[in-house]
């Protein structure tokens, strides 16, 4: 497995597809509408309506480029791992911190496949890398930016 791809299920990658096309299409229309109306309102200066419009083309441009270098490095897996007994890419885990007494809830995987009441760990990320391959029961060391940590797997799915 190529560690710099990222991994969507299809489902994921076709509605990633199909913001993209809507961004490059319709959204750069209805964004360039707003500009030409605002500008016809006069100075640019002083006009908040242009400088909006403005601010919110450059918010979909950077999301049109994010949705590009994401498509173009993604691979797509055959859904979600749900049966898994070891912590793959896609499965959620719950993990128990040291010295922690409630277990957090994480998918590994990419953020654009994120469930509601879920947060995100990157498979690419120390923990992520730690986990991998490991089942639950299970715990790990990991390096983390002020030092090593310990985390248990409660469970996996």
């Amino acid at each position: 497995m190529d560690q710099t791809k990222t991994q969507l299920t299809q489902e994921t990658f076709d509605r990633l597809t199909e913001e993209l096309n809507e961004l490059k299409t319709v959204g750069r229309v209805e964004i360039a509408r707003a500009i030409e109306a605002a500008r016809a309102l006069g100075d640019l200066s002083e006009n908040g309506d242009y400088h909006a419009a403005k601010d919110s083309q450059g918010k979909m441009e950077a999301r049109i480029r994010q949705l590009e270098a994401l498509l173009s490095n993604s691979e797509i897996v055959s859904g979600m791992a749900e049966t898994s007994t070891e912590v793959t890419t896609g499965i959620i885990v719950s993990l128990l911190y040291d010295g922690d007494s409630e277990p957090e809830r994480y998918l590994v995987g990419s953020i654009e496949e994120k469930p509601d009441g879920v947060s995100v760990l990157s498979p690419n990320s120390p923990l992520g890398q730690a986990l991998l391959g490991k089942a639950a029961g299970d715990t790990v060391e990991y390096e983390a930016p002020n030092g090593k940590l310990k985390v248990k797997i409660v469970s996996i799915g």
